[in-house]
């Protein structure tokens, strides 16, 4: 494959640093404001979760719920927390790929990433319209306007900075968390006083397959934050801590809310997405009902504009490397924001509108997938091809622990793939639309790398 053309020197240097430069425009990101973010990026609440409760009822729930951070959020954090913090750069998952297996795979997992965002950002002002729709009946009439206005919402947030977006969602988090502790706290009282009525049936197999496909979408995404690298405060530090920390408030603000409605003896058929805002009003009344739903509102918002921040810097850096033209890394001079790459990226997500939120779900968990894959090798071949690289936070076991522990998270991608055979883009297969993407990928990069020759001919030919 033909390589691209070389950055220049003191971009390297600059980015070999952890891309210092929107970091020296704008304000850095703190710890807090990293950890909103990542809450966002991977889960923004419980909202989402109701259709595996309908699969497999509370008690079910509560099982995949904890098994998923054993096998996904864990081993996942691990992978993010000693790449993240070894290797701090702005783009994050793509220079891992990049300097672990060369810039055809590199580009290839910003490709993986950049197309799975076409799924990924439609699904939010979905669910946004949904949640509306219960307090305005009439947005249901118009969910594609309503989506194109929260993109570009989410856009103008964050071309004021990705600090502010951070705090932004800190302050989000704590908001849409506050009326499910009032629900679990009154649900809970509200056993003392009546008989439980959760049933003791099982689900069947086939159910907790479905339910675990929702389950893993609902804790996707620990990488996102490392796009941004180079707008954290101290990212060798902050990193592991903040991936560690998110583990820990996903697992709890998925596992006590339906904990408590389980204890209730609340009845989980019939669950499906908005069941949480019926469940505020039988057990706080009106008010509590219309605090989930604003939450939800919340939700779908804060994880929208939490996963602009990530997706958009891809193109920025890829336009540093030379594979876009160099007007998708142009930055704010406040702020550092890859301004044209954030409006670039936002209107390819509005084009995405149209598509239904099952089939969105499928191409983003397959799309998803492949890239984690890739970062997972890139762990193991760095491990090997760079043993003394500083790693601020290690996975344990040496290189076989780092095999290890890629194998429960690849398998539940596998398991993602069987499932998602059967279902149809269209009259198109799935899983074959998905491949389709995925084999366009060599075919962008050689298209890319013959441009930027060209250009290269070009400018000596100027001169």
């Amino acid at each position: 494959m033909l390589a691209p053309s070389p950055r220049p020197s003191d971009e390297i240097a600059s980015r070999g640093r952890g891309a210092k430069s929107p970091k020296a425009r704008g304000r850095a990101m703190t710890l807090r404001a990293l950890v909103g973010a990542l809450y966002f990026m991977v889960a923004g609440g419980p909202y989402g979760i109701e259709d595996l409760v309908d699969a497999t009822g509370f008690r079910g729930a509560i099982a995949v719920l904890l098994a998923m951070p054993i096998v996904w959020c864990v081993p996942t954090a691990f992978l993010v927390g000693e790449l993240a913090a070894a290797l701090p750069e702005e783009g994050g998952y793509y220079a891992w790929v990049r300097r672990a297996l060369g810039p055809f795979w590199g580009y290839q997992e910003a490709w993986l990433s950049l197309a799975a965002s076409l799924f990924d950002m439609a699904l939010y002002p979905t669910l946004f319209v949904l949640y509306l729709s219960r307090l305005w009946p009439a947005a249901a009439s118009a969910p594609s306007a309503i989506g194109v206005g929260v993109i570009a919402s989410a856009a103008a947030w964050n071309l004021a900075g990705a600090e502010l977006v951070g705090e932004g969602a800190a302050l989000m988090t704590a908001l849409l968390l506050a009326p499910f502790g009032v629900l679990a706290v009154l649900a809970v009282t509200a056993s003392f006083h009546t008989a439980p009525g959760l049933s003791h049936a099982m689900a069947h197999p086939s159910d907790y397959a479905a339910g675990a496909l929702v389950a893993m979408w609902n804790t996707m995404g620990w990488d996102n934050a490392s796009t941004i690298a180079g707008e954290v405060d101290n990212p060798q530090r902050i990193y592991p801590r903040a991936v560690f920390t998110s583990v820990f408030l996903v697992a709890l603000t998925y596992v006590v809310p339906v904990a408590a409605m389980a204890v209730a003896g609340a009845d989980p058929s019939g669950w499906e997405t908005g069941a949480w805002v019926d469940a505020g009003r039988g057990y706080g009344g009106r008010a509590l009902a219309l605090a989930i739903l604003v939450g939800g509102l919340v939700s779908a918002f804060g994880m929208c504009s939490a996963l602009c921040l990530s997706y958009s810097r891809l193109p920025a850096v890829l336009a540093l490397d030379g594979y876009l033209p160099r007007v998708f890394a142009r930055q704010s001079r406040r702020t550092g924001v890859p301004w044209v790459s954030v409006l670039a990226c936002s209107f390819a997500w509005t084009l995405m509108l149209g598509l239904s939120f099952d089939r969105l779900l499928s191409l983003d968990i397959l799309l998803y997938g492949a890239s984690l894959i890739l970062e997972f090798v890139a762990l193991v071949v760095l491990r090997i091809r760079e043993p003394t690289l500083p790693r601020p936070l290690r996975v344990p076991g040496g290189t076989a622990g780092a095999v290890l522990l890629a194998l429960p998270p690849i398998g539940l991608i596998g398991f993602a793939l069987v499932k998602t055979a059967s279902e149809h883009v269209g009259p198109v297969n799935s899983l074959l639309f998905g491949a389709g993407v995925v084999l366009l990928g060599p075919l962008a990069y050689l298209a890319t790398s013959l441009t930027s020759r060209a250009e290269r001919r070009r400018r000596c030919e100027t001169r």
